[in-house]
């Protein structure tokens, strides 16, 4: 074992322990790397000795990290991502460049966003790679553990290692379509009316939702469904509203009409939707995701720009539908 020295460590060793660790199986880290199974074993072997610890135990049918190994997997991606750093040079120049990058973001910041930043950076690099994960309700190991380089949510996971800013300020406003029924005009016609909403697979409810909850205000929730996207086919032809972001009117709720919110005893800001990009400490000076991060600000504040199709419709005493315009 004393033939053995940390000078005998590469960034391919480092690869091949996190990718054990993280598929707990030596098959599935062979398959994830492209190399044999008996190539993982022996270098397994060999980080073994450098390490003086067993690294993985069996259980049941797979392996489990030791809590040494545990320990270890945040110093491995650590120095793998200081290799790459050195590597990369201290300036990033898009022109010629090629990336590869997964950005985590439920459906609203999604399509709001990342089409428009995909087809920027297919214009300025040589070649692009983005895979796009939903973000559900984002704790930090989304970050620390690079399953996403950037996380676009009104919901930043909290951590000293993690970074947010704010892209923009969304708020509030309830959908109908115009064809079925007038806007909500009073808090009684509100509260009264059939109310569809988003509830996410993981069973969490929209901040909008939970805050009325927390105030003991109840609606009469006739339909939840898993995303923004679901909401348009069962809002047209419906006399149902949805309070929902404003921003869904650029793009996945552009046919539908929109009011303010009715409710007067709210306080001021209550309905407003912060959203932000986050990221992990380790990329904070690193000139390609500051070039990235730089590219999606700009996105975001000409989605901001963008005229809306259709005027915010107002309450009327008169009780006539809003008129569309084209």
């Amino acid at each position: 074992m004393s033939n053995f020295d940390h000078l005998e460590l590469d960034g391919h060793a480092l690869r091949l322990f996190l990718a054990v660790l993280e598929e707990g199986s030596v098959t599935a880290a062979a398959e994830r790397l492209g190399v044999t199974q008996s190539a993982v074993s022996h270098n397994l072997t060999k980080l073994r000795r450098i390490m003086r610890d067993p690294l993985f135990t069996k259980s049941g049918r797979g392996i489990v990290a030791t809590a040494h190994a545990q320990n270890l997997a945040e110093q491995a991606r650590f120095l793998l991502d200081q290799m790459q750093a050195f590597a990369s040079g201290a300036h990033f120049e898009p022109d010629g460049a090629s990336m590869s990058l997964t950005i985590a973001a439920n459906d609203l910041q999604r399509d709001l966003l990342l089409p428009t930043l995909f087809r920027n950076l297919e214009s300025a690099l040589a070649n692009i790679r983005m895979t796009v994960v939903p973000s559900l309700l984002p704790g930090p190991a989304l970050l620390r553990e690079n399953h996403c380089d950037l996380l676009i949510s009104p919901r930043p996971p909290e951590g000293v290692d993690i970074v947010q800013k704010r892209l923009l300020t969304d708020h509030y406003m309830v959908f109908y379509d115009p064809d079925m029924r007038d806007a909500p005009q009073s808090d009684d016609d509100y509260l009264s009316a059939r109310h569809i909403t988003v509830r996410y697979g993981n069973n969490r409810t929209l901040e909008f939702d939970d805050m009325l909850e927390n105030h003991g205000v109840e609606r009469n929730i006739a339909l939840r469904v898993p995303n923004f996207t679901a909401i348009a086919e069962f809002l047209r032809g419906s006399n149902m509203i949805a309070t929902l972001p404003s921003l869904l009117q650029k793009h996945a709720l552009r046919d539908f009409a929109r009011a303010p919110m009715p409710l007067a005893g709210l306080k001021k800001g209550t309905l407003d939707l912060p959203i932000f990009m986050c990221w992990h400490q380790r990329y904070q000076h690193d000139p390609s995701h500051l070039w990235l991060r730089e590219q999606l600000e700009d996105v975001a504040a000409a989605r901001l720009r963008m005229p809306i199709e259709h005027p915010v419709s107002q309450p009327t005493d008169h009780g006539q539908a809003p008129q569309r315009t084209s």
